[in-house]
């Protein structure tokens, strides 16, 4: 059956959020420099618990109402005597409450951990790659390269969409939780996860779990597996999932899609953009989600990035997670829990915040790369001078709380949250900027992003697919009118990623995480890992520094005039590669460098007219 295509997609929903900045942006500037308490959840208008906060109040209070206290337990001699007796059975019904609270509390922290190797800091989005490709770039190029992990896309079977061709959002319209997608077999998942893993490289699994396909998906076999459904009938046999595993019968909006953002039941209860919304808080749904994600985890993934989690009721995704397998002592010591890291557009002016999924695991923080692109860019009145108390005095989520990034796969193409102001690799100066900030800043865990490219023409990007495989049917070629669709099999098979003698990949794809001030960034976070912000300066606009304890030191012109400082990096005197022109290489640098005195004091000179305006030096730079 000719395959219906989903014309209402994520877009839409991106597209709104980007809306919201705009309007909060006065009162962001006002609050600039001083640290904004984080909203607590609140749920007495919902009628539901969320079970990470409201478990954790019950379970205080009962420790509390017997006598505990989180510092000590003491008895106040004045009561009456009958009164300071407390029965065994209460006792020990206090210490079990305490032991399970404990427990949580130990399984909430074990899920922030990415579980990193070897020192490795950062994870990159290898964004609609191969399984293969993914396998040689882990051996070849990331784990030379330090980076912690890759963030892959969705393994699950997909419905395929036509009308647009072939797009990159299906992969986000689950048909099952089949390993085959068309970045490859179940067989060359497993394979790249086991080559990965053996190089020190974590992989994370980018899960759909909220949603299947959208509701105009129609019957047949159009999947990437070739797995028949029926989206009319809610009918999914492969999972299976039948009409009685949907919300359908609890969302309250006409239309049966989310029609108001302030309205928690709508946004949690109904479909995202016509997608099938699954109903989580029912047993059997969770055990089959826990069930895919654990087929994974077995494989040897690390974690995952879960998808649309805002629209998931908090207590039932927790649900689903504390299912969860520990994960593979074959590469993770006994007892490692999965880091799970959830998509919660949070920008403020919503009835839904992102703390509300801390006890769960860390959260998107979508602020960071549209505040820092409103820095960078300079609109609004904005200076980097101002960014000397980034992250938390900005508003944004505690950063043990948080994972970063300067773009991803939505918001590059202009529809997601933070709009324009988003800088993406199609602005390279600005972009390796951005870059170089966040990653030698100690904020957050620190995502990278590899992208590819798509036909500007087409608007806003909306209906690209990844480069894919050549054909010469030119009758075929004048039904495709979407960028890299030209280009394509009917299949839609994705292209390999092809390596050029420079080290820069071809054919469509842009991996800006083999751009080497971007590469050499990543190496700059491992090596200054765990040391503190320090030595801040600034010439009250544009030009700015800082320090990362003894370990590193980063410098930045984004003004319109020369910078020519003289500076305290407090490393150790000698001379130092810079690694934004080029690299230490044996005994001599590459690029630029720059001698410390024995005070720890150098003299910067970075043109506002150099290719790249900014300056980084760390103790492996070191000659």
């Amino acid at each position: 059956m000719e395959p219906v295509s989903i014309n209402h997609t994520y877009e839409q929903e991106r597209l709104r959020q980007s809306n919201q900045q705009a309007n909060s942006r006065s009162k962001a500037q006002k609050q600039r420099g001083r640290v904004n308490p984080q909203p607590t959840a609140k749920c007495a208008d919902t009628g539901r618990i969320h079970g990470s906060e409201r478990g954790m109040e019950r379970m205080f209070k009962t420790a509390t109402d017997h006598g505990f206290s989180s510092k000590r337990y003491s008895i106040d001699r004045r009561l009456n005597h009958q009164k300071l007796r407390l029965s065994l059975y209460s006792i020990t019904e206090v210490k079990m409450k305490v032991f399970i609270l404990t427990l949580f509390l130990r399984l909430s922290l074990a899920q922030h951990d990415p579980h990193t190797k070897h020192g490795r800091t950062s994870i990159v989005h290898l964004f609609e790659w191969r399984w293969a490709d993914i396998a040689q770039e882990c051996e070849r190029y990331l784990a030379p390269n330090g980076f912690g992990g890759v963030q892959i896309s969705p393994p699950s079977e997909s419905i395929l969409l036509t009308n647009p061709w072939r797009p990159w959002w299906e992969r986000y319209q689950p048909i099952s939780y089949n390993l085959c997608s068309r970045s490859g077999s179940e067989q060359e998942l497993r394979d790249m996860i086991t080559r990965c893993n053996n190089v020190g490289v974590n992989i994370y699994v980018d899960a759909v779990i909220n949603h299947m396909c959208g509701t105009s998906g129609g019957e047949g076999t159009h999947s990437s597996c070739g797995t028949y459904f029926n989206a009319n009938k809610r009918d999914f046999p492969s999972v299976p999932y039948s009409s009685l595993d949907f919300n359908d019968d609890k969302c309250k909006t006409g239309s049966g899609n989310i029609e108001n953002y302030n309205d928690i039941y709508q946004v949690r209860d109904c479909r995202l953009v016509s997608l099938l919304d699954l109903a989580l808080e029912k047993d059997y749904v969770r055990g089959k989600a826990a069930e895919y994600m654990n087929a994974l985890i077995d494989m040897g993934v690390a974690g995952f990035r879960v998808d649309a989690c805002k629209h998931m009721w908090p207590e039932d995704l927790e649900a689903v997670c504390s299912r969860l397998h520990n994960l593979n002592t074959s590469w993770f010591p006994s007892g490692s829990k999965p880091f799970i890291f959830q998509e919660v557009i949070d920008l403020g002016g919503e009835a839904i915040t992102a703390s509300e999924y801390y006890g769960t695991g860390r959260v998107t923080e979508f602020k960071y790369g549209a505040k820092l692109g409103t820095v960078i860019r300079k609109w609004h009145g904005e200076k980097m001078a101002y960014l000397r108390n980034w992250g938390e005095g900005w508003g944004f989520m505690p950063a043990d709380k948080a994972v970063v990034f300067v773009d991803n796969h939505d918001n590059q193409r202009g529809h997601g949250a933070g709009g324009g102001s988003i800088i993406t690799f199609w602005d390279p100066r600005i972009y390796k900027m951005a870059m170089g900030f966040m990653l030698a800043h100690p904020y957050g865990v620190t995502r990278v992003m590899s992208s590819f490219r798509w036909n500007r023409d087409i608007v806003d990007g909306k209906v690209m697919s990844p480069p894919a495989a050549e054909i010469s049917d030119s009758s075929f070629l004048q039904t495709r009118t979407t960028g890299w669709d030209l280009l394509s099999h009917p299949d839609g098979s994705t292209k390999p990623v092809p390596i050029n003698p420079d080290t820069t990949c071809g054919d469509g794809w842009v991996c800006e995480h083999r751009w080497r001030q971007i590469r050499n960034m990543v190496i700059f976070r491992n090596v200054v890992n765990g040391q503190p912000f320090s030595n801040w300066w600034d010439n009250g606009s544009n030009q700015v520094a800082f320090g990362r304890g003894n370990r590193g030191f980063i410098i930045f012109n984004n003004d319109d005039w020369p910078l020519d400082m003289t500076l305290n990096t407090s490393l150790p005197g000698g001379t130092y590669c810079d690694v934004i022109s080029g690299q230490r290489e044996g005994s001599r640098c590459s690029g630029k460098q720059v001698t410390v005195g024995g005070d720890g004091r150098a003299h910067f000179r970075i043109s506002n007219t150099d290719e790249d305006p900014f300056f980084a030096i760390n103790a492996d730079s070191k000659l």
